[in-house]
This record gives C-alpha cells, structure tokens and sequence, in this order.
C-alpha cells in the first residue's frame, strides 16, 4: 500500500509537470520581453542545466522568452569552435549537455512561464556536416571549380554555403526545424542571417511549423532586417540593425536625437501592422567588440541608452550577462566566465525596468509621439490605459529641456512611485532618465 501511495504521487507529481507545460502559452508578440542566452557564459559543461538552475533569477528580471543560442555539434573541419557551425540539426553538443537537458530547460523555462525559442542556423552548415558528403548538390558551388562554397561575400571560412534552389535540402531543413517544435515542444526560432535565406522558403517553413505547433502558438525571429522577412517570409519580428547603429552614432559621435527618432520611423515605415522590431543596445555579436557599459561611455550611459532603445517601440531584448554589468568583451566561440552576482543595484534597475514594460501596456506599445531636442530624448507614450512622458539624457552632462505644456503638473516617478511636480523645465544629471506617469 505504502509504494502504491509513493507511486501514485510521483505520477501526480510528473503529472503536474507536463500539464504545466503543456498549459503554457506564447504571450502577444506585441508583448515580449527577450532574453539572449549564451550558453557559454553560464557553464564551461553541462550549460543547459546550468541556466535551468537560474530560472529563478532569469524569470525574476521579468523577460518572458528566452533566446538560446546553437546547441548543436559544432564542426572541426575549418572549424572555429563556432556554435553557428553545424554538424548535424538533430543533436546536442555533449559541451552544453543532451537532448533530455534540453527538454529539462523547456519544461522548466514554462513552469516559470517563459517560452523557449531556438538559434536556428539556415544559411550553412560545418564542413563536416554530413550532408556535405551524402548530398552535395544540397550545397552553391563555384561555378569554374565545381567545388562547395562558403557563404558569400562574408569570411566565413569555417562553414559550407547551402543551395535553396534545391527542392529536397529545403525539406530536410524544414523537417528538422519541426523536429524540435513537436519532439521538444520548442516555442519557435531565432532564424539567423535569414536575409542570405530565401524568403519564400521562410515561407514555407513556418506556415509549416505554425501548422505542426497547433493548438500553441509560436514565435519567429529573423536575424535581419529585409521587409520582405514579413510580407513573404512570415516572420513576426526582425532585428532593430539600424536603430542600434545610430544609437551607437548618437553617444560615441555626438549625433542629435532627433536622428533616434528618424531611425525608428524608418524602421517601422515599411513594416506590416502587427510585426515588431526588436531592440537591444547589445547582443552576442556586439558583445565581442565591446560590453555596454563601454560602448554607452559607462553604466549610468548603458542605462540611459536602454531607456532610448525599449520604451520607443518596445520589442525590448536583454543579452545575459549586461543586467550584472560585464564590463569586458564576450568571445562566444569559448566559455567566458560571469559572476551573476557582481552587481545587485544594476540587476534591479534592469528588473524594475522590465517591470514597468510589462505593467503599463502604454510604455511597450502605446502610441509615441517625439519632442525634439538634440540632446535629450523626449517622448510621450499613451495608450488607454496611461500616459507617460519619457526623457532620456544621452550626454554625459547636465542637461536643461523644456517640458510640452500638457506634461507640466503633478506627474508620478513611475521607477520610484513618487510624485513629483513638473514645471515648463527639466534638469537632468548625466545620464540621467525619467519614467513620468500621468
């Protein structure tokens, strides 16, 4: 009787466990809050377990999705140590654990009520790649020499250039990206270089892959910035390229906000009703030329550009390891440690930041309207449910703005909750932001 009962409740127990993920559901595109996951920079081995057991931590910034970079055998011929260079689609590295840590992380990643999408890599794969050999013609090849390619025109030496003219590699990468979706219960894909993919094959794979996912939902995410990756290809959101770079232009250079402002307008102009932009003031390739704490002059700086790069438009994106402030460069082709817990004050600022996203609809996808100013970013953000003026000093120095009449009054310091009165003029230290409510 006593083992039917332990039994019995460790049934109920896995039980609950599978309900839990399988009740889990995607948020709005509209509504999320990413986070970038380098494997590499949690564990030197077994790293998949390893961000399983920092859940608590990942789920307490207030993200919503987590982006797990490539997880697959990297290849050693040409090879780098590159996570992008891909020996086989259908495997885990034993670097970052097996299969099953990976089905742990997706089961414990929807227990915390964070979906899971994948780096998904479509434009090449390692030399070694056993393709390469059963199917050569899956590959470009030099028109003179017959030979296989490496993708052009990029350096990318360590891996082999795939040919979407070919009806039957089109499908193998299809039923592999499906693989993970129905096997793992994947919540969709982070599809990288897809501007050198076809956007008629994105097309097909995700009609596909929503098909397969049903009744959830998924997500997908192109690495690229054609407007084609929604008109064709189906995606939901592609990356915010040229909102970073001016970003970067605006306080390493000096350029004015108002070319801030233009670049979101730009960006957005072309783009479907219902596909977003997602923005970052870092991710892993950016990373490994310079932290964000350098690259935004200093931490008061990469805090003042992440107001300006997520409160815009929202689409808002965290690489793992810039809420504690890594101050280096972040090489992913090698296990480069972070201590998680070097700084507690800026973990809570990003926190707290993220918790504003997501408590006022008005702030992530409210209506925006700029006020001009060169040095200081000011825009109101309102929807029916809030209005909200936002200010953001991207100079390190003091600066004097003028406050729009409608602004002026008694306002609340949403990231403090006290009030404050506002009159016709600010004056902001360096760095130094402001989250109105009204």
């Amino acid at each position: 009787m006593k083992k039917l009962l332990i039994m019995t409740c460790i049934l109920l127990a896995a039980f609950g466990q599978r309900a839990g993920a399988q009740d889990f559901q995607l948020p709005a595109t509209e509504d999320i809050a990413m986070y970038q996951v380098n494997p590499r920079v949690f564990a030197p081995d077994h790293s998949l377990n390893a961000v399983a057991h920092r859940m608590d931590s990942i789920q307490a910034l207030g993200v919503n999705v987590i982006w797990v970079m490539p997880i697959f055998p990297i290849g050693i011929e040409k090879g780098k140590n590159s996570p992008y260079c891909i020996s086989d689609y259908k495997a885990v590295a034993p670097e970052f654990g097996t299969i099953d840590d990976f089905k742990n992380l997706v089961r414990v990643s929807h227990e915390h009520g964070i979906g899971v999408i994948l780096d998904w890599v479509a434009n090449h794969t390692a030399w070694d790649h056993p393709w390469v050999k059963q199917h050569p013609e899956w590959y470009t090849h030099d028109e003179e020499t017959d030979t296989i390619i490496h993708p052009r025109p990029w350096d990318w030496y360590d891996v082999a250039d795939l040919n979407y003219d070919n009806y039957y590699m089109r499908k193998a990468m299809t039923e592999a990206m499906r693989f993970w979706v129905t096997e793992v219960g994947l919540d969709g894909f982070r599809c990288d270089v897809a501007d050198g993919v076809p956007a008629d094959f994105w097309n097909d794979a995700i009609t596909e892959l929503r098909q397969a996912a049903k009744p959830r939902n998924i997500v997908m995410l192109a690495e690229g910035k054609r407007p084609d990756n929604f008109t064709v290809g189906g995606f939901d959101m592609n990356y915010g390229w040229d909102y970073k770079d001016v970003l970067v232009k605006v306080f390493e250079k000096g350029a004015s906000v108002e070319e801030l402002f233009q670049a979101d307008k730009d960006e957005y102009a072309p783009l479907p009703q219902g596909r977003y932009k997602m923005r970052f003031t870092t991710n892993h390739d950016h990373a490994t030329e310079k932290s964000p704490v350098k690259e935004f002059i200093n931490v008061r700086g990469s805090m003042a550009a992440y107001v300006a790069s997520v409160f815009p438009h929202g689409g808002a994106m965290i690489y793992g390891s810039q809420e504690v402030g890594y101050p280096e460069t972040i090489n992913f082709f090698k296990y480069v440690p972070v201590d998680w817990t070097a700084n507690a004050p800026l973990y809570r600022e990003y926190q707290r930041l993220i918790q504003l996203y997501n408590e006022h609809s008005a702030l992530r996808k409210g209506t925006m309207t700029p006020y001009p100013d060169k040095d200081v970013m000011v825009f109101a953000k309102e929807d029916g449910n809030g209005s909200f003026l936002v200010v953001s000093n991207v100079r390190n120095a003091k600066k004097v703005i003028g406050v729009p009449e409608k602004f002026q009054g008694t306002a609340t310091d949403a990231y403090t909750g006290k009030s404050r009165k506002v009159g016709k003029k600010l004056t902001l230290k360096p760095f130094e932001y402001l989250i109105l409510q009204y």
